[in-house]
């Protein structure tokens, strides 16, 4: 007999048969059942339906969860962070109040080169203990799997260090983790004026252990004026693609460079920020028109709008990406620098408030097609047979809409992730 059976949900939300990845109109459809059933093997999902269908009997269940008046919906995907950090960086925070951009506190030897500098002085049990905490919030706040970045290493030994955390939270969470390696985030200092100097590091000395102590899953690029070039992203990528690697990139956080275009050509499993776009970024983005190359995306566009909030940068063109036809994930992008929060509740408020995101087209971006920008669309992302059952039990709530609208609210109940209670 089934180990769990949970009763009486008011709403069962984000209910499939099958796995799709949805596109423009398709993301506003959220199938759901109301006074629902759900039945949990073995961590998995066995089977939900209408508490007036139910065949099973309640005293054949030593294990019961009565879910009256609570929603249920699958556990968010955050498929963007840089979770492991050394140190938070609220003087530059202070800085962008007092109006110094981005870019200006990269150039005094802020920003990323910060938390490098701060990354090179925690040793690696110090860092996965920052990160293990970090980890266990988001799980609280109903995340169920997430993907990691490096890139504040900066060196071999210190972007290593940041894989080997990361491999170390996938060993120990029950969480579904993905790892990135971003060792292309920025230039060191000391390659400021000699980028290929940098780039031969990267593929020479870090790709080879990487791919030998199966440290990532993918490989990423910050292509962006004074980062990384479109060229530059493509060597990268590449080089990481001959050990396996696929690329998930950050394009277009700043400026319209050919990110796009290059990620495309690439066939990148997603493209990442998306703040500034073009007409034509956003008619390639979503299939409209194909590329330079001639490839047309059908790929995943992945928003960050905390780190738009935190920037005070214009937010992503949802809308007019939806209408384009795109295939939208959502993410939080947490790191100490430019979205210091993995709060997805708060990444899907924002989306529908800022972004002007359906909440059923917002809760789609940040469950299923989160879990596609993983790769890990037949584990997660909806609650469909077979899948875990990473779930999340609201507090009491008079419809999904109440979940953005309520930003200020702490809405989760429960988490669940394979089947335990989190």
């Amino acid at each position: 007999m089934a180990s769990l059976l949970i009763t009486n949900i008011k709403l069962l939300a984000g209910v499939r048969e099958e796995n799709s990845l949805l596109r423009g109109k398709q993301l506003a459809k959220l199938p759901c059942i109301e006074n629902a059933y759900l039945v949990v093997q073995d961590g998995l999902v066995a089977s939900y339906g209408k508490m007036a269908e139910i065949q099973y009997r309640i005293s054949d269940f030593v294990n019961t969860i009565d879910a009256s008046g609570q929603t249920i919906l699958p556990a968010w995907c955050d498929s963007h962070t840089h979770l492991v950090f050394a140190a938070s960086r609220e003087d530059e925070f202070i800085d962008k109040i007092k109006g110094l951009s981005y870019a200006d506190i990269a150039a005094k030897g802020g920003g990323i080169l910060n938390s490098a500098k701060k990354l090179h002085a925690a040793s690696e049990s110090e860092l996965f203990n920052l990160a293990w905490k970090r980890l266990e919030e988001v799980r609280q706040l109903g995340t169920g799997a997430i993907e990691i970045k490096s890139g504040y290493g900066l060196t071999v030994e210190g972007e290593l260090k940041m894989l080997r955390v990361i491999k170390k939270l996938k060993e120990k969470s029950n969480l579904s983790i993905k790892a990135s390696f971003l060792g292309a985030h920025t230039y060191p200092l000391e390659y400021k004026e000699d980028h290929q100097g940098y780039i031969d590091l990267i593929i020479n000395e870090m790709l080879p252990v990487i791919a030998k102590e199966k440290l990532a899953d993918y490989i990423d690029v910050f292509c962006e004026t004074g980062f990384f070039s479109p060229g530059e992203t493509e060597t990268i990528c590449k080089a990481g693609m001959s050990y396996g690697l696929k690329p998930k990139l950050h394009v277009n956080q700043l400026n319209s460079i050919g990110g796009i275009e290059t990620g495309i050509k690439l066939n990148a499993i997603s493209l990442d920020h998306l703040e500034t776009l073009t007409e034509n970024d956003i008619s390639i983005l979503g299939g409209l028109k194909a590329s330079p190359s001639g490839e047309v995306w059908r790929g995943i566009s992945s928003l960050l709008p905390t780190a738009a909030f935190f920037l005070r940068m214009p937010f992503q063109p949802a809308r007019k990406l939806i209408d384009a036809g795109c295939a939208i994930a959502l993410a939080t992008d947490y790191n100490p620098g430019s979205s210091p929060s993995g709060n997805m509740n708060l990444v899907i408020a924002m989306s529908c408030i800022q972004m002007k995101m359906l909440p059923e087209e917002a809760i789609n971006a940040a469950t299923i097609n989160g879990a596609y920008a993983m790769e890990l669309q037949n584990e997660v992302g909806s609650i469909m047979v077979g899948k875990k059952a990473n779930l999340i039990f609201t507090k009491a709530i008079p419809s999904l809409a109440y979940i953005p609208y309520a930003f200020g609210s702490s809405l989760v109940d429960k988490v669940m992730i394979n089947g335990n209670m989190a």
